[in-house]
C-alpha cells in the first residue's frame, strides 16, 4: 500500500515538474518525508488549524471583549520597502518539525511573540510550543489534536506568560500542565488582529514584523513543494486549516512579468520546501487565505 501510494505521488511531482524540471505555475516540487503517506494520515499530521471557515474577521470579533485588539486602523504608510525579511536581520528562530502532532498554531504562536521580544529587546529566545500544548486547553485549544493562535495569544495574556524551551522541551505529544512561573521568558499585554487583506497585511508585516497567520494547505502540490513561488489554482481562500508566520515579501522578475510572494515559515523540518520556508503568491485575490487570520502580539 506504501508502496502504490510513493508510486502516485512521484509520479503527479514528475508531470508537475515537466521534463525542463521547471514545474507548472511557478514552482517546483519533490519527493519528501511524506510520499507513501495517505491523504487522511498527512490532513490529521499537517493540518492543525481548528478554525475550517472564517468570514470577514467574524471569528476573532467575537473574542473582542477577551483581549483581542481590533484597530480600526494601522500605521498606513504609502512608501512601505519592496522587500522585507525578518529572517535576515534575526528575528526568527530556526525552522522546527511538529512531526505528527497538530501543533502548528503553537509553532506559528512562538514565533511571533519570538520576533516582538527581539525588536524589542534584541535577544531572540526561543519559547515552548510544548507548554501551550499542554496548558492552553482551557483557552479553547485541543492540544495535539489542534487550535488556533488567537487562544494561544489569549493563554499567554491571561496566564501572565511563557515558558522558553529551554525549560519546557518540545515533546511531539499532549501532556499535563507543568508551567512554571519561575521559568518565565514572556509576557503579552494585547494581541492585534488584522482585517482581511493584503495591503493591509503588508503594512504590518513592514512595520510591526513577523505575523502569524492561517492558511489552506490540503493541497499535495503543498506537501511537496520545493522551490518558485507557490499558486494553487484550485486554492479556496474561506478554508483555513494550518497556522504558519509570514516572515517577509518581495517579488521577482521573469521575461514577462513581475511576480510577488509572501515569505512565510512553516513547521515541517528544513527537508520541506525551500529549507523549511516558502513563497506563496502575494496579491492574487487572498491567495490559500494568506490574510484571513492574520495576528501579532504586543510585548
Amino acid at each position: 500500500m506504501r508502496r502504490t501510494v510513493w508510486e502516485k505521488n512521484m509520479k503527479m511531482i514528475k508531470d508537475h515538474n515537466g521534463e525542463d524540471g521547471l514545474g507548472k505555475n511557478g514552482f517546483t516540487m519533490e519527493m519528501n518525508e511524506f510520499g507513501d503517506m495517505t491523504e487522511k494520515e498527512l490532513k490529521k499530521m499537517l493540518s492543525g488549524f481548528q478554525i475550517q471557515t472564517h468570514n470577514k474577521g467574524e471569528n476573532i470579533r467575537k473574542r473582542a471583549a477577551s483581549g483581542v485588539a481590533l484597530p480600526e486602523y494601522l500605521d498606513w504608510r504609502k512608501d512601505l520597502p519592496e522587500f522585507v525579511d525578518w529572517q535576515k536581520k534575526g528575528y526568527v528562530t530556526s525552522v522546527r518539525h511538529q512531526r505528527d502532532c497538530g501543533s502548528c498554531w503553537a509553532f506559528a504562536a512562538t514565533g511571533a511573540i519570538e520576533g516582538q521580544i527581539f525588536k524589542k529587546t534584541g535577544n531572540l529566545t526561543r519559547l515552548s510550543v510544548q507548554n501551550l500544548i499542554d496548558c492552553s486547553k482551557p483557552y479553547g485549544n485541543d492540544g495535539c489534536e489542534g487550535g488556533t493562535t488567537n487562544d494561544a495569544f489569549q493563554y499567554v495574556l491571561y496566564n501572565g506568560g511563557l515558558e522558553a524551551e529551554a525549560t519546557y522541551p518540545y515533546e511531539r505529544k499532549e501532556g499535563p500542565c507543568r508551567y512554571d512561573p519561575k521559568n518565565l521568558s514572556a509576557k503579552i499585554k494585547e494581541i492585534v488582529a488584522l482585517p482581511r487583506g493584503e495591503d493591509v497585511l503588508m503594512d504590518a508585516v513592514a512595520t510591526k514584523g513577523p505575523i502569524a497567520t492561517g492558511i489552506n494547505v490540503l493541497y499535495p502540490s503543498f506537501y511537496f513543494y520545493k522551490t518558485g513561488i507557490y499558486h494553487e489554482p484550485n486554492c479556496n481562500p474561506n478554508i483555513i486549516n494550518h497556522a504558519v508566520l509570514v516572515v517577509g515579501y518581495g517579488y521577482e522578475v521573469n521575461e514577462t512579468h513581475v511576480e510577488k510572494y509572501w515569505r512565510i515559515r512553516n513547521s515541517w523540518g528544513k527537508g520541506w520546501g525551500l529549507r523549511g520556508y516558502m513563497k506563496i503568491a502575494k496579491d492574487w485575490n487572498n491567495h490559500c487565505g494568506i490574510s484571513s487570520y492574520a495576528q501579532y502580539p504586543i510585548v
